[in-house]
């Protein structure tokens, strides 16, 4: 089935950062989220984001990007029209299963779901439902209008057309995907937080700034972002639950937030969404 509508859950930073690129990318897009004032955020923060866009030359009529977007808080108006649905909650299992469960309900039986998960297990979430081989995780990364990679994650049951719709569907939006087992962690996240994790125990020891971190990782191995730069864009709060369930799922300390992240989150100190993190990003704007 060819995808032409895009069904979005959840309208906070990766949920709306999906939605403006699959707009971006010629799709229309329902985007839903349990509250008015939350569908209304996500949706100023893509007309914003798509205006400065078109200011800086990298897209045209931004206005027409943005018509292609529709927010709501009913999830009908998703699985009536969506022909591939990405949820986009937070890092919560129960959350997410409540949702899938829904879902499974009600949308129709050839219609994709993807969860943007990015360490919960794919097979857990797919539990709940009665077709658990159209579950996947499709996980973006922050911000996805950006960020080139769409990890495709295959629970146990998830069939081999699931995952080549879900291919077809990344390399539409331009993007490139690797497929990876139902593991703790997966590929992306288990690498990355033991690198962030580390790079944050370091600033708590007084070893370096997080600048001079930063750069280290940017300018000697050739990274694009270095790790204390990169978790204030995915968000401590996010990057404290996933390391604290891989440290659990896979026994090892490695991936145990150190105090200095702990304070921030508890201090609400969350990265970029939040103007605070290792960095200032009010002083950014």
């Amino acid at each position: 089935m060819a995808v032409r509508v895009i069904g979005i859950i959840g309208a906070g930073t990766m949920g709306n950062g999906i939605a403006q690129l699959a707009a971006q990318n010629g799709f229309d897009v329902v985007m839903r989220d349990i509250e008015d004032d939350l569908v209304q955020d996500g949706l100023d923060t893509i007309e914003r984001n798509l205006q400065e866009a078109e200011e800086r030359d990298i897209i045209d009529e931004a206005d027409v990007v943005f018509e292609r977007i529709t927010g709501t808080t009913e999830l009908k108006d998703v699985t009536e029209n969506a022909s591939f649905i990405i949820e986009a909650v937070s890092e919560d299992m129960d959350l997410k299963q409540e949702i899938f469960k829904e879902l499974d309900t009600e949308a129709n039986s050839d219609v994709v779901l993807g969860s943007n998960t990015s360490s919960l297990s794919i097979t857990e979430i797919a539990s709940v439902t009665d077709n658990p081989e159209r579950v996947l995780g499709t996980h973006f990364f922050n911000p996805p209008v950006k960020m080139k990679l769409v990890e495709l994650i295959t629970g146990h049951n998830t069939s081999s057309e699931t995952v080549e719709q879900a291919e077809k569907l990344a390399t539409d939006f331009g993007r490139e995907s690797i497929v990876v087992d139902d593991f703790p962690g997966f590929a992306t996240s288990r690498l990355g937080l033991v690198l962030g994790m580390e790079a944050a125990r370091m600033v708590q020891e007084g070893v370096a700034s997080p600048e001079d971190i930063d750069t280290a990782m940017e300018l000697g191995y050739n990274h694009p972002m270095g790790p204390l730069k990169l978790g204030d864009y995915n968000g401590w709060d996010t990057r404290v639950k996933v390391g604290e369930y891989l440290a659990e799922e896979l026994g090892s300390e490695v991936y145990r937030p150190p105090q200095i992240v702990k304070k921030m989150v508890r201090a609400g100190d969350y990265g970029v969404k939040t103007g605070e993190g290792f960095y200032n990003w009010d002083e950014e704007k």
